[in-house]
């Protein structure tokens, strides 16, 4: 019996949305890169855990908190019968997952500090042509979203 290594389903636990379905090899495969697995140790409060100790949520699970409220979004609209093609739904889900993805440590309360002039969105973009050269092109899309040039 062979065991198949090319299932990229994952449902992720999350402490307020509970199940997250991640959708789509695209999306699998950005949840399990490296530049986006290191949100799981950039805290989304930045030096307020320090005060507040159960304030301990990471950039990780608010961008996979904003992708399941945009599914949830796309689900609305297209209920009203709004149309929106596959391709735009996964380069939504992309551009959302990946908005912060630039954050550093202690997310905006260093911000500035670390590389000046450089806002976290401006190394988001700058990570996401970096993965989209990864991907072949496949966030072409999602980047245009980000940076609010698609037409929609």
């Amino acid at each position: 019996m062979t065991v198949s290594l090319t299932n990229k389903r994952k449902i992720i636990n999350d402490p307020v949305y509970g199940f997250i379905s991640i959708p789509g090899d695209l999306i699998f495969d950005l949840v399990s890169h490296p530049w986006f697995q290191r949100l799981r140790y950039i805290r989304q409060l930045g030096l307020t855990s320090y005060v507040y100790p159960g304030a301990v949520h990471t950039r990780f699970q608010h961008s996979l908190g904003a992708m399941y409220l945009t599914t949830l979004a796309i689900q609305t609209l297209r209920s009203k019968d709004v149309a929106i093609a596959p391709e735009e739904e996964e380069a939504l889900l992309a551009a959302i997952l990946l908005h912060d993805i630039g954050h550093g440590p202690f997310s905006h309360a260093l911000e500035h500090s670390l590389i000046e002039g450089m806002p976290h969105e401006s190394l988001s973009l700058m990570l996401m042509e970096g993965l989209n050269r990864q991907f072949d092109g496949r966030l072409s899309l999602a980047i245009r979203i980000f940076e609010g040039t698609y037409h929609r």
